[in-house]
């Protein structure tokens, strides 16, 4: 699905063609968690050519924003068992605050069928505050780490420092029926 809002920007599935542009937007837009998340989950760049292209070959698929022809923002959506996840969600920082985000994440939410979940980093205050805003809710702490390492691959590290947001909040309990119907 495309779609136009009053910026004139278009979305449209990105792909390996977009690698470049993509790269550009996730490592600019990613500076700043530098010396915000911990050192050691720091890489520089901190998405690579071929991180993206296992990202895309592990099913993440990529919607773009674009204004005057150039993409302006990525965000993916990835299936994994019984869910769907958001992944690398990026503006270029000079688009930041323009509603480019809210715009991606609303259309890759449009027809979800299934529950959305959204791993950011516990530090980046500012992501978390602007999944709120869009009507996500922060998972229990005491649930995080199960769905971290259910439905993401990431190093421990990642999984000690990440929260997770859902698009509906999980009761007690739920978190641990939803893995149980992961299918594993």
């Amino acid at each position: 699905m495309d779609g136009r809002d009053q910026t004139g920007g278009d979305i449209r599935r990105c792909g390996l063609a977009d690698s470049e542009d993509m790269l550009a937007i996730i490592n600019a837009a990613a500076e700043a968690y530098r010396g915000v998340i911990p050192p050691d989950c720091w890489h520089d760049p901190y998405m690579s050519a071929e991180d993206l292209a296992s990202e895309l070959a592990d099913g993440v698929l990529f919607s773009g924003c674009l204004a005057d022809a150039r993409l302006i923002g990525v965000m993916g959506m990835q299936r994994r068992h019984n869910v769907d996840l958001i992944r690398h969600a990026y503006v270029r920082p000079e688009w930041q605050g323009h509603g480019i985000g809210s715009r991606l994440l609303r259309h890759l939410c449009h027809d979800a069928d299934r529950p959305i979940l959204i791993g950011t980093w516990a530090a980046a205050d500012w992501a978390i505050r602007f999944y709120e805003r869009q009507g996500f809710v922060r998972v229990a702490d005491r649930d995080t780490a199960a769905l971290l390492r259910t439905y993401w691959t990431i190093a421990e590290r990642q999984v000690a420092t990440s929260v997770v947001l859902a698009s509906l909040p999980l009761a007690p309990g739920a978190a641990d029926r939803l893995i149980a119907r992961a299918g594993f």
